[in-house]
């Protein structure tokens, strides 16, 4: 792990975070700065710059990030009234850590579109 990096660090428990999930290839937690009710932050353990560094390498850990998120949001009650994923990448696309993330946005109406 780059230890530059402030999701690594997240990680490695350097820098505090208050976590909701926890596996050996994913970690999940409370975005400090939530944009909705419930923002939780779901990133692979593994260091990527973003979703368009991964390569076929990484497709099962790409599944297992969706799978594991959309696993989250059922056990934080999101499932029934719905919620929105969305990742980031680059400038243009409002990335800001540059380690992939997903963040999962729920408990209040999103709007469309989105930028």
């Amino acid at each position: 792990m780059a230890s530059a990096c402030l999701f690594c660090r997240i990680i490695a428990g350097e820098i505090p975070s208050s976590c909701v999930y926890s596996d050996e290839d994913v970690y999940a937690f409370n975005d400090i700065n939530p944009v909705a009710p419930r923002h939780i932050l779901v990133i692979p353990k593994k260091h990527l710059n973003n979703v368009a560094a991964a390569d076929a390498d990484d497709e099962a850990l790409l599944g297992r990030l969706i799978l594991k998120a959309s696993q989250i949001a059922a056990a934080e009650g999101l499932a029934g009234s719905g919620f929105r994923y969305v990742i980031n990448t680059g400038h243009d696309g409002g990335q800001t850590v540059h380690h992939l993330h997903l963040h999962i946005l729920g408990g209040r109406q999103m709007s469309w579109p989105p930028g």
